[in-house]
């Protein structure tokens, strides 16, 4: 029997998700990660008119998340930009919409990440969190048997290394992968596909920190509270003019505050690196790159710093090429897995599982994640009695 194996990358800013996959390739998909509550579950609008979102059930309350769920928002906007992210609802939430798009009623594998400086912290509860039952709406489950967790750099990785020959050079050579996300500023070093843990680490300055401040400056130049920082980031993502009060604000006269941030967030980083003239490659991901280029390039103007395409997608892509990976060498873990979960549901298991493609050149061995942050991963199994359940359970 075929194996489901998925990703998300479930980030402060936005939810990316793998919502298909074959043979090393896949396609991903996001919605904003925001997430309105109602006491009843609806996703349409008042004039009749459905909203492509869905309505999931968390903690007794219904929410909405999706790529319309703009259209569910009101006045307030709550934020949930604290270390605790992972235990609130709304993150909750966000995964169950993701599973819902990815259109699958049993993943056996879902590999997912934490910012580096909270992986060894987290890990164990994260993979706790994301195996079992989740109610998607409509009386509608996914069951997740299996989780892995990585730190978020490392899908970059992977994703950078996936080219067979680039993979080969990568196992020689030492690395540095920057993530800007919305958050946090995530770099990990590493030797071969090894990571060093102790120049890996993230810090609290991402493109949330620059959108908030453009927002004061806007507030002061227009004697009003302006608050409408998805608009400013929708403007600095695409390069465009801010539509304001029907005329447009043209945000580059903020550039010195984009790269004040910058500087600060990257002058972290290499306070944390010992040394920066072995690097033979450098890698900028994340939804925030094009933001933090500049700053990159000019602490390091003796590198070359390799982007890749549609960044935003990096980790996430990495991520599933680790769960393929990891499934190649872990065949039995994921059998033991479905054997639970069949003896959950009181049938009888399948006793086959067959591994996805390789991902990896012919030759290569087949790897576990390939972590130096803590010891081999041991993924939480499923019992289908914990994570995002209908209201009262």
């Amino acid at each position: 029997m075929d194996i489901t194996i998925r990703a998300i990358d479930l980030g402060f800013g936005n939810t990316k998700y793998v919502s298909a996959a074959r043979e090393g390739q896949s396609e991903c998909a996001h919605f904003r990660s925001l997430a309105f509550f109602s006491a009843s579950e609806k996703s349409h609008d008042g004039l009749g008119g459905r909203r492509r979102t869905v309505c999931v059930p968390v903690d007794k309350l219904f929410y909405e998340v999706g790529p319309d769920v703009e259209l569910a928002a009101d006045r307030f906007r709550s934020r949930t930009l604290h270390d605790d992210y992972i235990h609130t609802s709304e993150y909750r939430a966000l995964t169950a919409g993701a599973l819902a798009y990815m259109k699958q009623e049993t993943i056996d594998l879902l590999v997912v990440g934490l910012p580096v400086a909270q992986y060894l912290d987290k890990r164990a509860a994260l993979e706790k969190l994301m195996t079992g039952r989740f109610a998607i709406g409509r009386g509608r489950h996914v069951t997740v048997l299996k989780t892995l967790v990585v730190a978020q750099p490392q899908g970059a990785l992977f994703h950078f290394a996936a080219d067979a020959s680039r993979l080969r050079d990568l196992k020689s050579q030492r690395s540095l992968i920057i993530d800007v996300g919305t958050r946090t500023f995530d770099w990990l070093v590493t030797q071969g596909i090894r990571v060093v843990p102790r120049m890996s680490h993230s810090v609290n300055r991402g493109v949330f920190d620059v959108v908030r401040l453009i927002a004061g400056e806007i507030s002061r130049e227009i004697g009003e509270d302006y608050q409408n920082l998805e608009a400013i980031d929708e403007a600095l993502s695409g390069r465009r003019s801010l539509r304001l009060y029907q005329k447009d604000h043209d945000l580059k006269r903020y550039e010195p505050l984009v790269q004040k941030i910058a500087d600060e967030a990257v002058s972290s980083m290499l306070q944390q690196i010992d040394h920066l003239d072995d690097f033979d490659s450098i890698v900028l991901v994340g939804g925030g790159a094009a933001l933090f280029r500049k700053a990159v390039k000019r602490r390091l103007p003796r590198h070359v710093i390799q982007d890749v395409d549609e960044p935003m997608y990096a980790n996430v892509r990495g991520y599933q090429l680790i769960g393929e990976e990891w499934a190649r060498a872990n065949p039995q873990a994921l059998a033991d897995a479905r054997q639970r979960h069949a003896q959950h549901l009181g049938k009888r298991p399948s006793t086959q599982v067959a591994a996805p493609a390789a991902t990896v050149a012919p030759g290569e061995p087949a790897t576990n994640v390939p972590s130096d942050l803590s010891s081999a991963p041991a993924s939480s199994a499923a019992t289908g009695a914990n994570s995002a359940c209908a209201p009262g359970q």
